[in-house]
């Protein structure tokens, strides 16, 4: 049977990892083809990981590169169309709530191929947000809807979907069991610099937060009284950031900033973490597959599972509520089991065997 995954975007091909290491333990039964957009393009955001996580090189990089909402889905569309037509798949696997998801579903959809979804189900309830129209877009054109947890299910039952709809569990919830140890044993600088609970990580990256200074302003002024109250903040600055803080000119302070880093050393940071600040919606569930209590830079989350027992706190970018999360950060937990067993990889591909097309 022949899939062709599209990707282009760091959290993606975390993804996608889980995937082809399923696909390897079928081998022969899969003609398995890797389209990468080129959305994330930086070595640091792209390459790095396809090496780290033993994903195959792809056979197709569009090289689309950065733009506009519009001009970049423009050009996925156009880049997109005759390569799908050439590969002819029976599957189009598409990947969280980008634009390469995006571009990846209209294409397939309008080209009448059979497209698959993971993470479906997703829903922060916010039109505004480029990431929600994405998802929803995705979720009403795919055939089968592969969703981490029950309440995505559910989200897609109250919008008709629920007969595509399959609970696979989560594919970063595989990845995270595969690689921690693996994370951990190759040790190295950041490990010899951090010890456990002995820090916090912060990650900001989202354009609701960095293209907004009154926002940007709040989040970095809490994040700077934590390093200096509570304890130190390391924090891999995504280029987005650093451009808008380079704008700002405002000066790392008493912050710890470091260049990007790859999967496995934020796994390793995750998980030595004593919390994490992160307006990322993957950061926050590799938090709660941790176990480590995390502080969300958002006014909502599409992950309301993690909410629970003050595991994951909403503070939006308030100084004030960053700064209260952060002092009763302690109380935290108990972290209970939503995110399936560990091998939505391999649920995947069997709904994908089975399903009629």
């Amino acid at each position: 049977m022949r899939i062709v995954s599209i990707v282009g975007a760091r959290p993606q091909f975390v993804k996608l990892a889980v995937v082809c290491r399923a696909v390897d333990r079928h081998a022969g039964h899969w003609r398995h083809t890797i389209i990468h957009t080129g959305q994330h393009y930086d070595p640091e955001l792209s390459s790095v990981f396809f090496e780290e996580l033993m994903i195959p090189r792809p056979d197709h990089d569009l090289d689309v590169g950065s733009g506009s909402h519009g001009v970049q889905t423009g050009e996925m569309l156009k880049r997109l169309e005759p390569v799908l037509a050439a590969e002819r798949p029976d599957w189009v696997l598409l990947y969280g709530d980008t634009n390469s998801t995006l571009a990846g579903a209209l294409v397939a959809a309008k080209s009448g191929f059979s497209i698959a979804h993971v993470e479906s189900g997703l829903r922060s309830h916010r039109r505004s947000m480029p990431e929600e129209i994405n998802r929803i877009v995705a979720d009403h054109l795919s055939d089968l809807l592969f969703c981490p947890t029950r309440l995505a299910v559910e989200n897609l039952r109250k919008e008709g979907l629920h007969e595509r709809a399959v609970m696979t569990g989560d594919v970063m919830y595989d990845a995270c069991l595969a690689f921690r140890q693996v994370a951990e044993s190759r040790g190295g600088p950041l490990a010899d610099s951090w010890r456990p609970g002995q820090f916090a990580l912060t990650t900001v990256h989202r354009a609701e937060n960095t293209d907004d200074p009154q926002r940007l302003r709040g989040i970095l002024n809490a994040l700077d009284c934590i390093a200096r109250t509570i304890c130190p903040v390391v924090w891999p600055v995504h280029p987005r950031t650093k451009k808008k803080l380079s704008e700002m000119g405002w000066p790392a302070q008493s912050l710890t900033a470091i260049q990007p880093v790859s999967y496995f050393e934020m796994l390793l940071l995750e998980g030595r973490a004593r919390f994490i600040l992160t307006d990322s919606g993957g950061v926050q569930k590799e938090a709660y597959f941790l176990k480590v209590p995390c502080i969300t830079l958002r006014d909502e989350t599409e992950w309301e599972e993690t909410l629970e027992n003050r595991c994951n706190i909403l503070t939006g970018s308030s100084e004030e509520k960053i700064l209260q999360a952060a002092e009763g950060i302690d109380k935290s937990g108990p972290w209970t089991a939503v995110y399936g067993d560990g091998n939505a990889g391999a649920a995947i591909l069997n709904a994908l065997a089975t399903r009629p097309r």
